[in-house]
């Protein structure tokens, strides 16, 4: 920053040049469309749907409209954007509005520059601090968003008549700059009124001060399409400013949604002793779990089924785990089937669940995970290695399991029943510790309970296992 202009006549002399903010992005999103860069870092599974038709819209200079259930990274992509702003971007010094330089809007700026002329001093404002985020509330009120009259400004004395004695909105001081309203429909209509010009004359109208604020703003929101119905809507004239409508999604496949899960849980560890690993099997119910959900009869798919309810399973599953291992003094954690149970408490509050009998929602959470673990069962273990273990249970054998149970006592399975060691090999790929074999083997067992080929009595914590004859 040491060799930026630090006055009006060391910018024109630096050749700087302005430009709409819209003109901004698109070049820079040409830029980086062109290199082969992604717009968006942190943001997967739109690559063939969403980012498309948001790289039109920004191409075309839309101001945008997301549109998606919860949990679809709206939000985030809205963010996002602000890295397709230029790093820093001169501002006449003092200004409450971003003032161009150039081309001046408020009083303050205008008087400035007439008094200094090319001494003008000339601030540089970096990107992050050019977005602005409203979330749509039935009480926010014009003056949130376009301004009102500053009553300390008028009792220092000044006529109610002089510009000065505004207090500039969110929109104007994110001149120059995004502007985002989240869940736009529960702004009340009256407000959304007062949007219209943004969106088209693009300035903005203060009380009755016969002043006209030429504002340059990109304004992005978000909605949710129930909301349309449920709290509120966006009205017509709302809807027909903005340039483009961008429709999200959940995941398209329980990989991608595994692959959202791990980069977006928070790692569980305590020091540099003991850490928890969720085996990839684990991982791959969850994910399961949540695309069973959006799938099932007995879920309200207008609420949808978030990305977060996901990731809060996730860490979760990884939390019991943590518990279980350090109750049984374990240094080595690896979550089990057995603590797929914790599932219930961050899943019963996110979802949903239409039943036609009180207390069923409880059977239709067991059933879902059930469905993730066979799903996952059925894709990662080979039936053909499995026969000889539901043979060794139908001459008698009984194994009991569950969180009681150490690492150490169940991995000693895997020497009682010889022909667990393939698909505890597959499974555990490589890791040889007792506590990963002890999760893979508990997994091949209720893969098989499931497939209705071992018999299971669950009895609290812990569970029995033994042949169906």
């Amino acid at each position: 920053m040491t060799d930026r202009a630090e006055t009006l006549g060391e910018l024109r002399a630096s050749g700087w040049v302005s430009r709409p903010v819209k003109d901004e992005i698109r070049a820079n999103a040409v830029a980086k469309i062109s290199s082969g860069a992604v717009l968006f870092d942190g943001v997967v599974g739109y690559e063939d749907t969403v980012m498309p038709q948001l790289e039109n819209a920004l191409l075309a200079g839309h101001d945008l409209i997301f549109l998606g259930e919860r949990g679809q990274a709206k939000t985030r992509m809205i963010r996002s954007l602000t890295g397709l702003l230029d790093e820093w971007m001169p501002i006449v010094a003092g200004s409450e509005i971003n003032d161009d330089p150039y081309a001046p809007v408020s009083k303050h700026a205008r008087d400035l520059i007439d008094e200094m002329g090319d001494d003008t001093p000339v601030h540089w404002v970096h990107r992050d601090s050019r977005y602005g985020e409203k979330l749509a509330t039935p009480d926010t009120s014009i003056a949130d968003l376009i301004g009102e009259v500053d009553p300390i400004k008028v009792a220092e004395g000044r006529y109610l008549s002089d510009e000065l004695t505004l207090h500039y909105g969110m929109v104007p001081r994110t001149n120059r700059g995004i502007f985002a309203i989240n869940e736009l429909p529960d702004l009340a209509e009256r407000i959304q009124v007062g949007l219209l010009n943004i969106l088209e004359e693009r300035d903005v109208q203060i009380r009755g001060y016969k002043i006209r604020l030429p504002l340059d703003v990109i304004l992005l929101a978000s909605a949710n399409p129930e909301d349309y119905t449920n709290r509120g809507r966006i009205i017509t004239p709302l809807k027909d400013r903005f340039g483009s409508q961008i429709r999200t999604h959940y995941p398209l496949d329980a990989e991608l949604e595994y692959s959202i899960m791990e980069a977006e849980a928070r790692p569980l560890s305590i020091g540099e002793t003991v850490g928890v690993k969720v085996p990839d099997y684990l991982g791959e119910v969850v994910a399961n779990f949540s695309q069973l959900a959006r799938a099932s009869n007995h879920v309200n798919q207008r609420s949808g089924v978030s990305v977060r309810l996901s990731v809060s399973n996730y860490e979760a599953l990884a939390a019991n785990a943590l518990r279980r291992g350090l109750r049984a003094g374990e240094h080595v954690i690896v979550a089990r089937v057995d603590d797929l149970d914790a599932l219930a408490a961050s899943s019963i509050g996110k979802i949903e669940i239409e039943a036609l009998e009180d207390g069923r929602e409880g059977a239709i959470f067991d059933s879902l995970v059930k469905g993730a673990v066979l799903t996952v069962f059925k894709e990662r273990v080979d039936p053909s290695c499995t026969t000889p273990i539901v043979d060794a249970f139908e001459e008698g054998l009984v194994v009991h399991t569950g969180e009681d149970m150490t690492s150490d006592e169940l991995a000693a399975l895997v020497e009682q029943v010889p022909a667990l060691r393939e698909p505890v090999g597959a499974l555990t790929e490589g890791d040889a510790s007792a506590a990963s074999i002890a999760a893979a083997a508990e997994f091949v067992l209720e893969g098989l309970h499931l497939s209705k080929r071992l018999n299971k009595d669950d009895s609290g914590t812990s569970a029995t296992y033994r042949g169906r004859r």
